[in-house]
């Protein structure tokens, strides 16, 4: 008999994570969800990787026929070689009307032949590996609370006897406030689907319960698609610290090295603020087109514009995206935020920093990113964490967001300038005549930053900084006022 401390994995490596290396060897677990969420998809998969262990493994179905089963297998291009399917249906005789009893009611046979029938085919094949799907089938035969117990206790002793690891499927249709099986079980994995106003299903798992083992907590992320599920385990920044050095990183613009106070730290996060046609992405390009010209690689996520229009845009300022992306330096994403979790999200950036080994991440932007948190408060609690895991792992982050309006008092759709390390703020203002546009540092926390504000320049050699707006009051709130001398700190116009 094997040792309970033993793991049989499920062969999917985010669920692997948060359970620790699996479920125990010997027990009986519970994998609990309404119907379409995924359950049959991870027990499949979970009885795949034992076969492909050695080891044998039995399906037993109650809801479905073999015929579905595998239909459903063959969608995801799965091999069931190694893998015994039981088909359990009720016998012919309790189906017909003239054999059902009159004294003793037809669900007490049903339910002691159920038994007898999936102890007889557990010795027939011994496995080590068990799936019953669904406990809400026997529940049903069971007709009382007293009886499902003492039937699922007998299954688990028997099971338990012989050494073999059981994963029972619960839909949750017969009665979702029971919770016998809660107490019986080893462990409890809940599977969950969130249906959004627009927008693909969200689905997502949590660990309820797990005697005697440390596990991941809370809401996971995870996906189903050809080939399987796929779990991103919640992101928890404490456990990914590396060394790295804090050295300064610049830009190529002496100005805006110096508007910075000598430039950006590294693993530090910026946040660029500002309404729409600042220049707030171009501006994050800048700090890619720096890294790459310092021989690092950056990571790119577009949540709000096309790529090819990017491209194209990007190209006319002198910054050739497709030539970074050619040279493997650059990794540049479209993503969707009506088809993207927030976990699957970071699992990317994630990928980036430790397979790629990015050093420089722009997200752009953080209105796009919003649009895939369940709420603001998720929003700002999964952007801490992913925040501080690539500040720990040394990578710079620029994020963007567009702030509503284009003059005077603005407001941004959430406010994270608190957890940005950096914040760099865009605006328009109106002088001599023209709509202008002015850049300041409002806020470093690694260390000192010029307080003033200038004019910047877009054109198709990207930024210039001109020289501090020395001579212009209210330039923040769009309509400054000249105090004297104020037209020759604008940025010369240029004539090509």
């Amino acid at each position: 008999m094997r040792f309970a401390t033993e793991k049989a994995a499920f062969g999917i490596p985010g669920l692997d994570d948060i359970t620790a290396g699996g479920l125990a060897r010997g027990r009986l677990f519970l994998l609990e969800g309404s119907p379409g969420t995924g359950k049959t998809t991870i027990a499949t998969q979970f009885l795949i990787e034992g076969a492909a262990r050695g080891e044998r493994a039995l399906y037993i179905t109650l809801s479905e026929t073999e015929a579905e089963f595998r239909e459903g297998a063959a969608s995801h291009g799965w091999d069931l070689s190694g893998i015994d399917i039981f088909e359990l249906i009720p016998p012919e005789n309790l189906l017909d009307e003239e054999q059902q009893q009159s004294l003793l009611y037809s669900s007490d046979l049903e339910l002691g032949e159920t038994t007898k029938r999936i102890f007889e085919v557990f010795e027939r094949v011994k496995p080590d590996r068990i799936v019953l799907d669904s406990l809400s089938e026997i529940m049903l035969l069971a007709q009382s609370p007293l009886r499902f117990r003492r039937q699922t206790l007998a299954l688990k002793h028997y099971f338990s006897h012989h050494g073999a690891t059981v994963l029972m499927l619960d839909d949750l249709t017969a009665d979702t406030n029971d919770k016998t099986m809660h107490s019986i079980a080893h462990g409890v994995v809940h599977l969950d689907e969130i249906a959004p106003d627009y927008g693909a299903e969200r689905r997502r798992t949590r660990i309820a319960k797990y005697r005697g083992q440390h596990y991941r907590g809370g809401y996971h992320d995870f996906v189903i698609e050809s080939g399987g599920a796929r779990v991103f385990p919640r992101l928890v920044s404490a456990e990914h610290k590396t060394d790295f050095s804090c050295e300064t990183i610049t830009t190529q613009s002496p100005e805006l090295n110096a508007l910075l106070g000598g430039g950006l730290t590294r693993g530090s996060s910026t946040l660029v603020l500002g309404p729409a046609g600042t220049g707030k992405s171009l501006l994050a390009l800048t700090f890619v087109q720096a890294a790459i010209d310092r021989g690092e690689k950056a990571a790119m996520f577009v949540f709000d514009e096309e790529l090819g229009l990017l491209f194209n845009r990007a190209r006319g300022l002198g910054i050739d995206l497709q030539k970074m992306a050619d040279a493997k330096n650059l990794v540049i994403e479209q993503v969707d935020a009506a088809e993207l979790s927030p976990g699957e999200f970071s699992e990317r950036v994630r990928s980036c920093v430790e397979s790629y080994e990015a050093k420089t991440i722009v997200i752009d932007s953080l209105n796009g990113y919003q649009a895939s948190m369940p709420g603001e408060q998720a929003l700002i609690l999964h952007m801490h964490e992913l925040l501080q895991y690539l500040n720990r792992q040394g990578a710079s982050t620029f994020l963007t967001v567009a702030q509503h309006g284009l003059v005077g008092d603005m407001k941004a759709p959430v406010d994270v300038t608190y957890l940005a390390d950096t914040v760099i703020l865009l605006r328009y203002f109106e002088a001599m005549g023209r709509v202008r546009r002015a850049i300041s540092v409002i806020k470093k926390r690694t260390g000192t930053h010029e307080d003033t504000i200038r004019e910047y320049r877009i054109d198709r050699r990207g930024i210039t900084l001109g020289e501090p707006l020395t001579n212009f009051h209210g330039v923040l709130r769009g309509v400054p006022s000249m105090i004297g001398g104020g037209e020759s700190a604008l940025v010369a116009e240029r004539k090509d």
